[in-house]
């Protein structure tokens, strides 16, 4: 099979499809496959002469097809047509020059992160740092504990003064005192004599061991003891846990909930920690409900908006949505507005009539990328407007995912103070089913899982969301490879990092 990418003009003829998938062996025989199953398309692809139309461009493997040559142009299974349309700039337009000349993967996440740095530091109350990003290395200034404590309820002795002792043998101690946690210390020891002791209270200076509780009887005011103990037993250095002057934690670290134990265990307050990226999300489209409606009649609510929210939050960002309609206007000053540390889109950015956001983008500032080479997700863009990242995400939610996952949330990442690396836990797999894939293109390939065999889901299907919810996880096939052959070992990105053993 092949398949045939649309444009938004031609899908109201397809039933909504952006992917068809037919059977020919040139791309006339598939277009005309096309015509069979979707009649409607016939007049918006040929006029009367039966000729393309000269709005309408075609890509075979990234490459332009002249009309005259589509009875001549061979495809084989597994090939893509992508069907493009000429807009008011005509072949000119940045967003047809970009799908002219598809920039790699590889490529476009260059142009991403160029310039890309952490953003400056900020302090926040130690109460508040957990899940944020350290900024600096922390030194500790103090020992913890500070003193000598007990790690056992008893009674604190000098361990001389129990050697030999046994249950059929007890040895009989006078107690002097007690010490608690937090109160302040005024009994010793001395010869002979032993001082009751909880867990975590300071050892009295002239005893140099601690015995169990439960190896110890009071026995008319006077201690049995039934067990020796051994000089530093049950009794915790100063600085058991940490020494003055140990670096306790590094910069670029997210802080744990147990890191925020420490940190306040040490007086480290308040914590710098890189300042969080503020992400306008613009999302756009007449057709689209705000979350939380009801779908109804050609109305689609708008599912990206807050996937796209839930990754930003993951990877440090605080989001903001803007949602917008199909309105130039609007939209150039949603782009325009100040504030934002990056910007990301989401529709508006193929070829289509309404599809402006990368001229926007190109208008307002730069557009260095427009036209990935890669499955899902090829409308995908990346601009700069006033030194602000901007990245042009795909409509359809898959395609919009992939993205976001394969540009945008590597800068965002690094903004945070993050390593840019993909934020999924990696396991190695042998492959049931083949996948099939296209030299000079990446795909990403939906999987799942079963038995500790890895089986393709999907590498199509932009729109299908639910095929995403349903995976295990999704493996990477490089430009480089047609695919991998079944029993191929490979890796497998996991979608939850708990859902293998």
């Amino acid at each position: 099979m092949v398949t045939v990418r649309l444009p938004d003009l031609l899908r109201r003829y397809t039933e909504g499809q952006e992917v068809v998938e037919l059977d020919g062996s040139t791309v006339r025989e598939v277009l005309d496959a096309l015509v069979v199953a979707h009649p409607d398309t016939r007049i918006r692809l040929f006029d009367d002469d039966e000729r393309l139309h000269g709005h309408l461009h075609l890509f075979v493997r990234e490459t332009e097809v002249p009309a005259d040559d589509l009875d001549t142009t061979p495809v084989e299974p597994g090939d893509e047509i992508d069907v493009l349309v000429a807009i008011a700039g005509g072949s000119d337009d940045v967003r047809m020059r970009g799908f002219r000349e598809r920039s790699t993967v590889e490529e476009a996440l260059a142009a991403a992160l160029d310039g890309v740095e952490p953003l400056e530091p900020e302090a926040v109350l130690v109460t508040e740092c957990a899940g944020r990003v350290l900024a600096s290395d922390v030194v500790s200034e103090v020992a913890v504990p500070p003193f000598r404590r007990a790690t056992m309820d008893g009674y604190a002795v000098q361990a001389d003064d129990t050697h030999g002792a046994s249950t059929y043998d007890p040895i009989l101690l006078e107690i002097s005192g007690q010490s608690m946690p937090g109160a302040g210390l005024d009994a010793s020891v001395g010869a002979g004599r032993a001082v009751r002791i909880m867990t975590g209270a300071p050892v009295p200076d002239d005893a140099d061991a601690v015995v169990r509780a439960e190896d110890t009887d009071e026995v008319d005011g006077k201690l049995a003891v039934r067990a020796g103990v051994a000089p530093s037993r049950n009794v915790g250095r100063v600085g058991e846990d940490i020494d003055p002057g140990t670096t306790v934690l590094t910069a670029s670290r997210r802080l744990l909930p147990q890191d925020v134990g420490l940190l306040s265990s040490i007086g480290h307050d308040p914590v710098q920690v890189h300042r969080r990226p503020l992400v306008r999300i613009v999302v756009s489209g007449d057709e689209l409900l705000a979350p939380g409606s009801t779908p109804a009649g050609s109305k689609i609510v708008d599912s990206n908006s807050p996937m796209l929210s839930a990754l930003i939050e993951r990877d440090g960002g605080v989001p903001e949505v803007i949602r917008l309609p199909d309105d130039a206007g609007r939209m150039r000053a949603a782009l325009a507005a100040p504030g934002a540390d990056v910007i990301v889109t989401a529709g508006a950015a193929s070829v289509g009539t309404e599809d402006r956001v990368p001229l926007l983008v190109a208008e307002l500032g730069e557009l260095a990328v427009h036209g990935v080479a890669m499955r899902p997700s090829s409308p995908s863009g990346v601009g700069r407007i006033g030194g602000t990242p901007v990245l042009l995400l795909p409509g359809n939610p898959v395609s919009c995912l992939v993205a976001y996952d394969f540009f945008a949330g590597p800068v965002i990442r690094t903004l945070t103070g993050l390593s840019p690396s993909w934020p999924y836990r990696v396991v190695r797999l042998p492959l049931r089913t083949r996948i099939v894939s296209q030299i000079g293109r990446t795909d990403y390939a939906r999987v799942v899982v079963r038995d500790g065999m890895v089986e393709p889901l999907a590498v199509s299907g932009a729109s299908v969301l639910s095929s995403v919810t349903r995976a295990t996880g999704f493996v990477i096939i490089p430009s480089g490879l047609e695919g991998y052959p079944e029993g191929t070992e490979i890796e497998v990105h996991l979608y939850d990092a708990g859902a293998l053993p």
